[in-house]
């Protein structure tokens, strides 16, 4: 399954004269589409740094396909991703469907509109303070892989190994997954008026939503961040639609709702986790843009900007919408309500209601464009290092995508589509993600002291990593000592059983016979080619 992890690509498939296939080691090259070669070889010539790699110019090629490859030129992924495309993707993630559809959540474990409200902020300001001491890391550390990398520079590789084992199996494909059913689910309401959408027309609808992402990644950088712009300033004009119709309404005088906010509040420790655990389910994808470190502009200065912009401006949208809502609807209503942007606009917008439901799919396709983009750099920095399959680590020759851990991501998430066990996936998982966003904070904290003089760009107050680090140990902790249930079991065996396969495929560096073979097969067949290795 994994190639050794100590291999770093020294050996590359290339193209002879006589079109077939033999194998060197150093430098190599593939021929792609036009005939010209590309470098594959060491990627660190004489003088020069990661940035200046990043930034080679080569003539030919369209905007959205990018360049083509010319000789001895290093195969890379290259930085087309600027500031405004770095908050929307930030954004574009974060807003998914769940501030349209069931905001409830929150609502139901805290007892309270008061303190539902505070825990939607607090989950904001938490959200700002993680992403603030990623902001470090990532400008620390350039290479794609956000956690992935970090653990490699603290940790070594067994942490990083499982974490890439839990995200790329799990964690990653189960998101893209539910958030391509909440899209499907919407998009097929509105032809079916009567009754029930099918099961089988959601999830046909939906694996099809998964492939036209895809295609869309695969196909250019600059055409997925395109996606990702106007799909995130879609859903930000949904949203101001919300705010300015409940803005109307409270000027009208309906403030009742608003009334005795902190009554039948709920003081339970597990239940405040709980609650925190749904808030910051609406403001996952914090850290997404730290997945794509290496395409960024200048990341020095645009990641931490793009995290200062996006992030608050989340927090402010999810303030003032849950303030439209109640507006409008009482807070049992929000409970029982099962698409409450669509209550809304109902009672709001009259014959155009349609938009509510209309932004929900806009907002939820963005929302998997974003996550599936992140995704595939999650895989393509673990299998550049050895700990999964080496073909998923390669880019396209002229496209400078990483199609094939794209396309892996995608199949896993078609797969969770298909069997239908995704909620329960969610459940089994959800705490594990803070287990690897604590770790995060920890590495920060060890790096303080085992690299002190390393180039910082940008670096936090201490406080900040602490807190959320001891934050993280409550979310992990409180419901499991609250209501300990077999899922948490279960989920930290998971991790566990990743050993299985790194001792003998990463560690000890077994590689079954045929897997050269394999690699070459998707090699030629995807026009992919190996990059330069970050941690050499």
């Amino acid at each position: 399954m994994y190639q050794n992890g100590r291999h770093k690509h020294e050996n590359n498939v290339s193209g002879n004269k006589d079109g077939g296939v033999h194998w060197r080691g150093g430098n190599s090259n593939i021929a792609n589409g036009n005939g010209h070669a590309v470098s594959v070889g060491d990627a660190t010539g004489a003088g020069e740094t990661d940035a200046s790699l990043s930034e080679v110019a080569v003539p030919g090629g369209d905007k959205l396909e990018g360049t083509d490859a010319v000789e001895d030129d290093t195969l890379h992924l290259k930085r087309r991703v600027g500031l405004f495309s770095g908050v929307a993707l930030i954004v574009g993630t974060m807003i998914g469907s769940g501030i349209f559809v069931s905001p409830s959540g929150l609502l139901i474990r805290t007892g309270s509109i008061g303190l539902s409200f505070i825990i939607w902020v607090a989950c904001g300001l938490l959200s700002l303070l993680g992403a603030l001491a990623y902001a470090e890391l990532g400008t620390m550390n350039t290479s794609s892989g956000a956690e992935y990398a970090y653990f490699m520079d603290a940790f070594g590789s067994m942490p990083a190994y499982l974490f890439s084992w839990v995200s790329t199996l799990v964690l990653k494909p189960s998101q893209l997954a539910i958030i391509c059913l909440s899209f499907s689910k919407y998009a097929v309401e509105a032809f079916v008026t009567e009754c029930e959408p099918p099961d089988s027309v959601v999830k046909l609808v939906a694996v099809l939503a998964i492939a036209v992402i895809l295609f869309i990644n695969c196909y250019s950088v600059n055409l997925a961040t395109g996606v990702q712009n106007v799909f995130t300033a879609a859903k930000l004009v949904a949203i101001l639609i919300i705010i300015c119709g409940g803005a109307y309404k409270l000027g009208e005088g309906n403030t009742q709702h608003l009334k005795n906010v902190f009554e039948g509040t709920s003081f339970s420790l597990g239940n405040i986790a709980t609650a925190f655990y749904t808030g910051l389910w609406a403001y996952d994808g914090w850290n997404n843009l730290n997945y794509v470190t290496e395409e960024i502009k200048n990341p020095s200065v645009n990641l931490p900007r793009s995290i200062i912009i996006g992030i608050p401006l989340v927090t402010i949208c999810y303030a003032l919408i849950n303030v439209s809502y109640l507006a409008v609807m009482s807070a049992t209503e929000l409970v029982e309500s099962e698409a409450v942007a669509v209550t809304f606009g109902n009672r709001i917008l009259g014959v155009m209601a349609w938009l509510m439901p209309l932004s929900v799919t806009v907002s939820t396709f963005g929302s998997a464009n974003g996550t599936l983009f992140a995704a595939g750099r999650l895989c393509f920095a673990a299998s550049r290092e050895g700990h999964l399959l080496d073909i998923l680590s390669y880019v396209h020759v002229r496209r400078y995508t990483p199609a094939p851990g794209l396309i892996f991501h995608s199949l896993i998430a078609v797969a969770m589509v298909i069997s239908g066990s995704i909620d329960s996936l969610i459940d089994f998982f959800s705490f594990t993600a803070w287990i690897f966003y604590g770790g995060s904070m920890l590495a920060l904290i060890v790096m303080r002291y085992t690299k002190p003089n390393a180039l910082r760009p940008y670096k936090v107050p201490l406080i900040i990593p602490i807190v959320v680090l001891a934050i993280s140990v409550y979310l992990i902790a409180a419901p499991i000592i609250e209501n300990p249930q077999i899922e948490y079991l279960y989920a930290a065996l998971f991790i566990v059983a990743g050993l299985i396969f790194y001792v003998p495929f990463v560690h000890y560096g077994f590689v079954p016979s045929f897997m050269d073979s394999v690699t070459v097969f998707f090699q030629l067949l995807l026009e992919v080619a190996p990059t330069q290795s970050i941690f050499d």
